[in-house]
């Protein structure tokens, strides 16, 4: 592959995106024979089809999702190189990338914004996502800084600790429940229960307070992927469910909600920010860090949990 170079990974994400040469000469600003000439040399250099050429348009072969796939890969680390040379010129300019945990997504933005206004000249993108997501995008490199309920164990990071993280069960403010003091959690087995998707730190907090019972576990006859769905299902009488005490601060305040006063609870986690191992950490988001850990415990939810 002696040829391959970033324009001709730049030509084929814009041919593929395009669907003709013509179009695709028109966003590169060269000519349609330019563009033709630029892709047979890259196809005869890599000895494969990049394109299906039948029907009138281009469309990738498998190899040529390949070059899109590793194309994508390039900016990324493309921008990345922009953003650490930037901050190194300006230790409060340059790029950086945060992963949220959808559960953490009650704090966060309040948190990034005040980051932001004390360092107006970085830039942040924010991706939120479940855990797996997130765990994806440390595996990956593809985030700087994360903040989420517990670091993955299968994946070279580094990990602190910056605030407390509830764990509670949760009823409608009619449950014959609500009311009570000292609730066992035998009691709540006879309950059916409304419970985040299996691998999500909900779920193994609700796997771990319920195991070990004589008695069988709640029955869980709901599963869903989304905190507010959780929630809405919890108000309209379908189940309780076990959650962060950090994503009910409204509801409960308004008397939507009401935390179970369960013996045992609240389990108390930890809000971890978390970093890849490997991914040399630049000035803008080492500030992130140092930030996160110094002020990110004030930006989380204050709600009032059962005296213990």
């Amino acid at each position: 592959m002696r040829r391959m170079t970033l324009k001709h990974l730049e030509t084929v994400v814009a041919v593929a995106e395009s669907g003709t040469i013509a179009a695709a000469a028109d966003v590169l600003n060269v000519t349609a024979a330019a563009l033709t000439s630029r892709i047979k040399l890259l196809e005869d250099d890599v000895g494969v089809a990049l394109f299906d050429r039948t029907g009138g348009r281009l469309r990738l072969t498998s190899a040529g999702q390949e070059v899109v796939t590793i194309a994508m890969r390039v900016d990324l680390l493309l921008a990345e190189l922009k953003a650490t040379l930037t901050a190194h010129k300006d230790k409060n300019a340059g790029r950086v990338t945060i992963g949220v945990a959808s559960t953490a997504k009650y704090f966060a933005p309040r948190l990034i914004a005040s980051f932001a206004r004390g360092h107006p000249r970085v830039e942040i993108a924010v991706t939120v996502g479940n855990r797996a997501t997130i765990v994806a995008a440390l595996r990956e490199q593809t985030v700087d800084v994360a903040l989420m309920g517990f670091p993955p164990a299968d994946v070279p990071v580094v990990a602190e600790i910056f605030g407390p993280h509830p764990q509670v069960v949760i009823a409608p403010p009619d449950h014959s429940m609500a009311k009570r003091v000292g609730i066992d959690k035998t009691e709540l087995c006879h309950e059916g229960f409304i419970i985040r998707e299996a691998g999500s730190g909900t779920r193994n907090n609700f796997d771990a307070f319920f195991g070990g019972l004589v008695l069988p576990p709640p029955r869980v006859h709901i599963e869903i992927g989304s905190n507010e769905t959780v929630k809405q299902a919890v108000m309209a009488g379908l189940g309780l469910t076990l959650i962060s005490a950090h994503t009910i601060e409204a509801e409960v305040a308004e008397g939507r909600l009401a935390i179970l006063d369960v013996i045992g609870m609240p389990i108390m986690r930890q809000w971890y920010v978390v970093r890849p191992q490997a991914r040399e950490q630049s000035p803008a988001a080492r500030s992130m860090w140092q930030f996160i850990l110094a002020d990110g415990r004030g930006f989380l939810p204050k709600i009032a949990l059962p005296v213990k």
